[in-house]
């Protein structure tokens, strides 16, 4: 709804009040009902602007290298992640993920199959986890509270928490968190546990079984180098 017309229904709803057709309580209302659109706008402006940062963003972090000999690299990759979700991971997210994922020089099947465990194969961008001590995880990429804030930092990117039910933000998040995460620890292992459990739960793990081996991260591990054909044949 735009400046004027809300001026101009304001004005409508203050021509009833003198005229009797509405009273104070179905006025305040109207106004309650006007800032509840205001503050939607808002967060659909802020949701629009973080789209256009991320994609502006991942053509800075590295130079695109699609023409008539790439593309097609990128684009079956892209379909292996459509074709294995079954159509549940759609193919806008497959093609944005394998670009992205060239920017930090990750397997991008590796960020797939994570999401995949994340969601329980729903790739839902909406969900919401079950409640433990520390909150609520939501997203495609189940991110807390406590974590995505600092991370949409890192990756110089606004935050919202209505941004983490967006798809490609959340990628987004999860790529710099993998980065690092990797950087942190040189090896798969302890990021992807790390990503799971949380840095303080890895020491936890690794005291308990002398590894990082968690069937977490093994799994996805496992699941990725299924890939490995698609991946070899990407610049």
């Amino acid at each position: 709804m735009s400046r004027r017309q809300i001026l101009f229904l304001t004005g409508c709803a203050l021509i009833l009040l003198c005229s009797g057709g509405w009273n104070y309580y179905q006025i305040q209302g109207y106004h309650q009902e006007i800032e509840t659109l205001q503050m939607e706008k808002q967060i659909l402006q802020q949701q629009s602007n973080a789209r256009e940062h991320i994609y502006n963003q991942s053509l800075d972090k590295a130079e695109l290298h699609l023409d008539y000999e790439t593309w097609p690299h990128y684009f079956d990759a892209a379909e292996a992640m459509v074709k294995d979700s079954e159509g549940n991971f759609e193919r806008p997210w497959a093609i944005f993920l394998v670009k992205e994922a060239e920017s930090y020089d990750i397997d991008p099947f590796l960020v797939y199959e994570l999401l995949k465990v994340e969601t329980g194969n729903t790739f839902k961008q909406d969900l919401v986890g079950p409640e433990t001590e520390y909150g609520h995880a939501y997203g495609m990429a189940q991110f807390m509270k406590n974590t995505a804030p600092w991370l949409a930092e890192k990756a110089n990117i606004p935050y919202e928490q209505d941004l983490l039910f967006n798809p490609y933000y959340s990628m987004k998040l999860s790529l710099v968190y993998l980065d690092f995460l990797y950087n942190q620890y040189g090896n798969w292992n302890e990021a992807l546990t790390a990503y799971h459990r949380g840095m303080t739960g890895l020491q936890e793990y690794k005291e308990e079984n002398g590894n990082a081996k968690s069937e977490y991260a093994v799994k996805i591990q496992r699941q990725a180098e299924k890939y490995q054909d698609f991946v070899a044949y990407l610049p």
